[in-house]
């Protein structure tokens, strides 16, 4: 099956209009994005300014310093079998940035227990230009991960990633469904395409198959569609994308933040009526390989039976 069949013909071009657009941008002075601007401009300043600052160096630490978060996934109807099972979470890899995250990575990981991976997109660090940076990182950090691997893109991917990647011993989900098979029982992991810059989502395409009363985890890029998935009786989002802020005050209050989900969405665990989820605060960094007091995370998500 082709990946405009797995995605929806009409979502599948749509993504790929935009990336079209976006490859044309970059050589634009001035666009609506700046996209140009801050790549070429802005973001040198800020790594000089850091740096005259002698915050560089603390920012980097921050960086590599990885911390390990659990949290707990009360399901409905969850077959026995699953109690205990854990989902090990990473998020906004942005791996080219630089490829010696895989071995900060490595050691947060070490002495882990968890029985799938889950990845919810942004693999690049770029919007733009060559994703391929990627692939040699992407290869090492898959050899650390002790257990299968799904994934979606983020709004900082190109669709043409997903092959190349799944060569590599992943699966994403594409507006697609997987099932979980445990102790002779099934849930369903459901994954969508980037819900902001592309808005190639689509839920009911992706639930194609799903039985209605089934477990559902979905994977998505940003906590945004939390909405529809519960519409679509979703009972768990995984989510990414905001960083957490990734520069933040003392204490953690973010300074900016690039998602309209609500504010208690754009980080950690989250409950929307009877829908639960979290957002990772990212396992890498954008732009820049540097944090202030919002270190990187990876997740560990269990999941626990509701009668």
């Amino acid at each position: 099956m082709t990946i405009a069949q797995r995605m929806g013909e009409a979502h599948y071009g749509r993504r790929r209009r935009i990336e079209h657009g976006r490859l044309l941008e970059v050589a634009q002075p001035v666009s609506p994005k700046m996209t140009a601007l801050k790549i070429r401009v802005i973001r040198p300043i800020l790594n000089l300014g850091l740096r005259l600052l002698g915050l560089y160096r603390h920012g980097y630490r921050q960086y590599h310093s990885l911390v390990v978060r659990r949290n707990t996934l009360a399901l409905r109807n969850l077959p026995a079998p699953f109690e205990g099972y854990t989902l090990l979470h990473l998020s906004d890899l942005h791996i080219d940035l630089d490829p010696s995250l895989v071995d900060s990575i490595g050691v947060a990981l070490a002495g882990l227990r968890y029985d799938c991976c889950v990845m919810t997109g942004d693999f690049r660090n770029s919007t733009v230009g060559s994703w391929r940076d990627v692939l040699a990182p992407m290869r090492r950090l898959l050899a650390l991960v002790e257990a299968p691997v799904y994934a979606v893109l983020g709004n900082h991917d190109f669709v043409d990633m997903v092959e190349p990647l799944e060569r590599l011993g992943m699966r994403f989900l594409v507006n697609e469904s997987a099932p979980l098979a445990w102790g002779g029982e099934v849930i369903h992991l459901v994954g969508i395409d980037d819900p902001n810059i592309y808005a190639t989502h689509d839920l009911e395409h992706a639930l194609r198959g799903v039985p209605d009363d089934g477990v559902k985890i979905l994977l998505s890029h940003s906590p945004v569609v939390h909405r529809e998935a519960a519409a679509y009786g979703i009972q768990a989002v995984l989510a990414g994308h905001t960083h957490g802020g990734q520069v933040c005050l003392p204490g953690g209050r973010m300074l900016v933040h690039n998602d309209k989900s609500p504010r208690h969405m754009l980080r950690g665990a989250w409950r929307a009526g009877t829908l639960q989820g979290y957002t990772s605060v990212g396992t890498g960094a954008c732009g820049l390989p540097v944090r202030f007091n919002c270190p990187p995370e990876v997740a560990l998500h269990a999941l626990v039976r509701v009668p």
